[in-house]
């Protein structure tokens, strides 16, 4: 006679809550087991990302001692330096998300432990930055017997760096007119100073389109994308307008500078190669940086540089 699943259900009551204790137990040791190698491969990942950070940093350390060293060979050196640092910002990334899953997955397991990864010691932050003093609730009792005769023995403190977003505002320079009763003519407030010629910018926001421009390298289609992400729309002509009249302001004062360093009685000179972007391809470009510097020499003037 064949035996059927049906027959090898036990009928009693304790009997079946036997078995299904029984299926509990294993469904939770199966679990623990799965956590644990889940846990043990979260670790070892979380090394594996570490150990390839690390390769990384000291590769660019390397490389940043070598270039100090021998100086910049070439252009390709400084390409390939560059692409280093952002193959170990990509891999530092990694090791630390690694890191996080790993605790997250150790904390469900009682046997693995989680994997913390060696960092330099923090550098304090600058002096120079104001801090805001945020004074959390004091205790009202004490948390072993609960009294109320609580007096302050010290506090500890605790800094977050924390940035305020920069604010859009419109400046309305207010002219009254004033009529004479005596001849009826009208006087006014001579119209406020700008930077520029019939310009709309003030001289900070000038000087951020200015320096993103030239100083970070950013373009001005780039700068009037993120403007308008900000709610500010700016057109990308409008943006290079204010850049004309802003070189074209600062002229005196490069030619000052220019005058300063090409009178030096040595110069030091160099010829770099620039990639620039043209309507389907891209050209090469030429930038020559003059400096003097006598201070090795015991001169007094100061050094400077012009491009």
């Amino acid at each position: 006679m064949v035996a059927t699943a049906q027959d090898a259900v036990p009928d009693d009551i304790g009997a079946l809550r036997a078995a299904l204790s029984a299926a509990l137990a294993r469904a939770e040791d199966e679990a623990a087991r799965a956590a644990l190698v889940e846990a043990e491969l979260a670790v070892a990942r979380a090394k594996a990302s570490d150990d390839a950070a690390l390769i990384a940093h000291q590769d660019l350390t390397i490389r940043k001692l070598q270039r100090a060293l021998h100086g910049q060979s070439s252009e390709r050196s400084a390409r390939l330096h560059d692409q280093i640092e952002l193959t170990f910002e990509e891999l530092e990334s990694t090791a630390t998300e690694d890191e996080i899953a790993a605790e997250q997955a150790a904390a469900l397991t009682t046997e693995v432990a989680p994997y913390v990864r060696k960092r330099p010691a923090r550098q304090p932050f600058p002096k120079h930055l104001p801090r805001e003093r945020v004074v959390e609730p004091a205790p009202t009792a004490c948390h072993c017997c609960g009294g109320h005769r609580l007096r302050k023995l010290g506090e500890d403190i605790t800094e977050t760096l924390e940035v305020v977003p920069r604010q859009w505002k419109v400046i309305q320079h207010v002219r009254e007119k004033f009529t004479c009763r005596d001849c009826e003519a009208i006087s006014q407030a001579p119209a406020p100073f700008h930077a520029t010629p019939r310009g709309w910018a003030g001289p900070g926001l000038l000087a951020m389109i200015l320096f993103e421009k030239f100083g970070q390298h950013q373009p001005l289609n780039h700068q009037a994308e993120r403007y308008a992400r900000e709610g500010v729309p700016r057109s990308l002509s409008t943006l290079a307008d204010q850049v004309g009249a802003g070189a074209a302001v600062l002229m005196p004062l490069f030619k000052r500078l220019e005058a300063h360093v090409l009178s030096a009685s040595r110069l030091h000179g160099d010829d770099t190669t620039v990639p620039v972007l043209a309507r389907g391809k891209t050209d090469t470009g030429r930038l020559w940086t003059y400096v003097r510097d006598d201070r090795p020499f015991g001169g007094a003037d100061p050094p400077a540089v012009v491009f």
